[in-house]
C-alpha cells in the first residue's frame, strides 16, 4: 500500500537556514544520525471511525499534497528539490503503535533518496486505529511535527483544512535572501559575535575520563517535584519554566566546569511570524544564552539576569548558519581556540503552566518518587551536553545526552538529581515573594 500524491508545486531552491543548521548537525553525527529521527501517533479520533487502510491513504496523501516539505528531498549542493508527485510506502501493523514508531524510526534516512516521512497504520478488525508518522528533522521540528498531526486530525475529521497552506520551505528560502531576510540575519549576526568574544571557548573543555563502551548516554529522570517547583518558581518570578531551567542548567554547568560565565545554545522553535506559525517545516535553530554567574549570587539573583539574556537568545537563534560559521572561524583564530560551547539546551513542551500555590510538603514528599534511567548510548554525537525537557505522565521528563568522556555517568546522575533539589530548594528558601 503506497500513499500517492500529486501536488501543484516543483521546485529547486537553496537550503532554509533551518535545514542548513540540521543538516550540518547529522553530517557531524552520523552514522548515528538516526538520533535525529522523531515521529508522532494519532489515535483516530472516534468521531471519524470507522477508518479504512484505503481512506487513510487518501488523507494522507492530502496532507503530503498540503505541506511541500513532505514531499521534499536533499538535492546537490546541498539544495532542497520540491517534487510534484510520488508515492510513500505505507507499513501495516496489528501491534502496539509506540512500537511501530519505534520501528519506523531506528535507521537514518535516506536524505536524497528517500521521501522525508515514513508512515505506519495500525489496523484492527480492517479498521485503522493509529496513524503512526516519523520524519526527517529536514523537513519538519517538533512544533512542525504537531502542525502536521492538527492537519490530520482536520482531514479525517472534516475531510479538509481550512485556509491557503503555510509557506513551504521553497517559499522559506527565497525570503530569507530577501533584504528583510537579510537584515533579521545582521541583527542576529551581530549578537552572536559580541557574545563569542566573552564566552569561555567551550564548557566542556577538560577530557576527565576513558569509557570502556560507547562514549555518549543519555541518562533521565522523571520528577514530579521539579514539575511542581519550576510552576512555582515561574509564577513568583513572572517568566516562563523554560527561562527557570534554563537559569538553573547554566548555574549548574558552571558549577561542573569551573567556568564562571555559562554559554549555552537553547534549540528556538522560531514561529515568530504568524504566516510560519503552522508551516510544516524545520524553523528550529540554536540561539544563545550567556550568563554571568560571578558573584556571590543566589539563584533568585540569576534568575533575574535571565530573564533578559534568555530574550536575547531567542532573538538570535534565527540566523544565517554561514554567517555564524564565518564568524566563528575569525573570533576562534583571533583567540587561539575553536569558539563553540558543546552545550545545548532543548525544551520540547508545547504547553508552559505556572502555579504559585505548590506547598512544600507536597513538593519535598514527590521527590520520593524520581526515578532515574539509562534509555541510550551511542558513538557519536556532535555536542557534549545535551539536555531535554519533556512532559511525561509521571512529572517533567529531563534528559542529559552527555559525551562521557567529558561529564562521567555518576557526574551526568549526580547532574540530574542537583538540578532537582537545586529547584526545589529555591521554590521555598529563595523564591518566597513575587520578583519586582
Amino acid at each position: 500500500m503506497d500513499i500517492r500524491f500529486s501536488g501543484s508545486r516543483s521546485g529547486t531552491a537553496p537550503l532554509t537556514w533551518g535545514q542548513r543548521a540540521i543538516w550540518d548537525t547529522i553530517q557531524k553525527t552520523a552514522p548515528d544520525d538516526h538520533y535525529f529521527n522523531f515521529g508522532r501517533v494519532l489515535k483516530v479520533p472516534r468521531r471519524a471511525r470507522p477508518l479504512t487502510v484505503e481512506r487513510a491513504v487518501e488523507v494522507l496523501g492530502t496532507l503530503v499534497e498540503r505541506h511541500g516539505s513532505l514531499r521534499t528531498r536533499l538535492g546537490a549542493g546541498p539544495s532542497q528539490v520540491l517534487e510534484t508527485s510520488g508515492a510513500i510506502a505505507v507499513t501495516l501493523s496489528a501491534g502496539d503503535p509506540d512500537r511501530l514508531l519505534d520501528t519506523l524510526a531506528e535507521r537514518a534516512f535516506d536524505y536524497a533518496g528517500e521521501w522525508p516521512l515514513r508512515v505506519g497504520l495500525v489496523v484492527a478488525d480492517e479498521t485503522v486505529t493509529h496513524i503512526v508518522l516519523v520524519f526527517c528533522h529536514l523537513a519538519a521540528d517538533g512544533l512542525g511535527a504537531e502542525a502536521a498531526i492538527t492537519d490530520l486530525r482536520l482531514l479525517l475529521l472534516r475531510g479538509a483544512v481550512p485556509g491557503p497552506p503555510p509557506p513551504s520551505p521553497l517559499d522559506l528560502a527565497r525570503w530569507q535572501r530577501s533584504e528583510q531576510g537579510l537584515r533579521v540575519a545582521r541583527i542576529a549576526a551581530e549578537h552572536w559575535e559580541s557574545e563569542y568574544r566573552r564566552i569561555p571557548p567551550t564548557m566542556f573543555d577538560r577530557p576527565v575520563a576513558v569509557p570502556e563502551g560507547p562514549p555518549v548516554w543519555r541518562a533521565q529522570i522523571v520528577s514530579r517535584a521539579l514539575d511542581l517547583a519550576v510552576q512555582r518558581i515561574a509564577a513568583l518570578h513572572g517568566v516562563s519554566t523554560s527561562t527557570v531551567l534554563l537559569a538553573a542548567s547554566s548555574m549548574l554547568v558552571g558549577a561542573v566546569t569551573g567556568h564562571d560565565v555559562c554559554a549555552m545554545l537553547p534549540i528556538v522553535g522560531n514561529r515568530f511570524r504568524a504566516d510560519t506559525a503552522n508551516a510544516v517545516t524545520t524553523l528550529s535553530q540554536e540561539g544563545l544564552f550567556v550568563l554571568d554567574l560571578r558573584g556571590d549570587a543566589t539563584f533568585a539573583d540569576l534568575l533575574r539576569r535571565a530573564k533578559p539574556a534568555a530574550l536575547r537568545a531567542y532573538r538570535s537563534a534565527y540566523h544565517d548558519p554561514d554567517d555564524r560559521d564565518r564568524l566563528t572561524a575569525r573570533i576562534s583564530r583571533e583567540r587561539g581556540a575553536e569558539i563553540h560551547p558543546y552545550c545545548c539546551f532543548n525544551d520540547m513542551r508545547f504547553v508552559d503552566r505556572v502555579d504559585a500555590s505548590h506547598d512544600e510538603r507536597t513538593v519535598r514528599q514527590a521527590m520520593a518518587e524520581t526515578a532515574l534511567t539509562w534509555p541510550l548510548s551511542q558513538d557519536r554525537l556532535n555536542c557534549r551536553f545535551c539536555l531535554h525537557v519533556t512532559g511525561e505522565p509521571g512529572g517533567l521528563g529531563v534528559s542529559l545526552t552527555a559525551d562521557t568522556r567529558f561529564l562521567p555517568r555518576p557526574a551526568m546522575e549526580r547532574y540530574l538529581y542537583d538540578l532537582e533539589s537545586l529547584l526545589v530548594e529555591a521554590a521555598f528558601r529563595e523564591v518566597l515573594e513575587p520578583v519586582g
